[in-house]
């Protein structure tokens, strides 16, 4: 029987991922997570947990043993994430691990986003790990713009500088399904692009309103003008300039795609821009 970890499972992504191995019926389910305390009800689930930190190879390894195969979610400490990234493939190489899944970013090879050389480069990690290697390239989470839906209704506006960039986006469950859809496959695809539907911020604000009654609209600024509001809103500078440069990157087409990878692992359609407002309304 094949056994599964599913690094990072106490964060958001990667719990969802362990809860859909747990829906496919899989039991030999390993959550390596920092604070194994944060995931106590999934080992009384029958999951085992077990303790390992990106910054720790050696712990990561003792994690990884006897498992088969690993979904590596990808880390989120800027200028920390691609060393994390190499500690848990050479664990995974240590360990025995026979394949590895790893979450990265829509059309990375080509893409402008401030967030895509890490992820380029963790491709070519695993690439040369000798490894079997799925790469899964999530698009946007439909989360970053709900999170901010109680921001919107109150300021009346989104506010951003993405121009008519569309975004193809889908939901958090949606990329962890079709993660672990890809990860159980007996031959899945060396490379996923993987989106749902596309809407631009013009097309967010509209739907905002649809969904809650309330009028939204998407207030259009230029890159230094939109740093200059975000440095009001009380962000420094350099977190200004990268939220600034990822709605430059949404301008030049970086996430979107008309790709039907996502769909295809999940055997329906992604979850829509209005269903994910209305769940957040709710």
């Amino acid at each position: 029987m094949t056994t599964y970890a599913v690094t990072a499972a106490s964060g958001q992504l990667g719990r969802l991922a362990v809860e859909a191995l747990l829906a496919r019926g899989e039991r030999d389910v390993v959550a390596v997570v920092r604070t194994p305390a944060k995931v106590a009800d999934l080992a009384e689930r029958g999951v085992q947990v077990r303790a390992g930190d990106y910054d720790d190879r050696a712990a990561l390894t003792a994690a990884l043993r006897g498992v088969d195969r690993v979904l590596l979610v990808s880390g989120d400490t800027p200028g920390a994430r691609l060393a994390q990234h190499a500690n848990v493939v050479e664990a995974a190489k240590a360990a025995g691990v026979s394949r590895i899944a790893y979450t990265g970013l829509l059309r990375a090879d080509v893409s402008g986003s401030p967030l895509a050389p890490d992820h380029v480069a963790t491709e070519e990690l695993l690439a040369a790990s000798g490894l079997e290697v799925t790469v899964l390239r999530n698009s946007w989470y439909l989360e970053n713009q709900t999170a901010q839906l109680d921001r919107y209704l109150a300021a009346g506006e989104v506010v951003g500088s993405a121009h008519d960039g569309r975004i193809s986006a889908a939901s958090r469950a949606d990329y962890a399904e079709a993660a672990v859809a890809a990860l159980t496959a007996e031959a899945p695809e060396p490379v996923y692009e993987l989106a749902g539907g596309s809407f631009d911020l013009a097309e967010l604000a509209a739907t905002v309103t649809e969904v809650t009654g309330t009028p939204v609209t998407y207030r259009d600024l230029g890159t230094e003008e939109h740093v200059a509001v975000l440095r009001e809103a009380g962000l420094d500078e350099g977190t200004a300039r990268f939220v600034a440069a990822l709605d430059a990157s949404t301008a030049a087409g970086d996430l979107l795609t008309d790709r039907d990878d996502l769909a295809r692992l999940l055997g329906r359609p992604a979850t829509t821009l209005a269903e994910a407002v209305r769940a957040a309304r709710a």
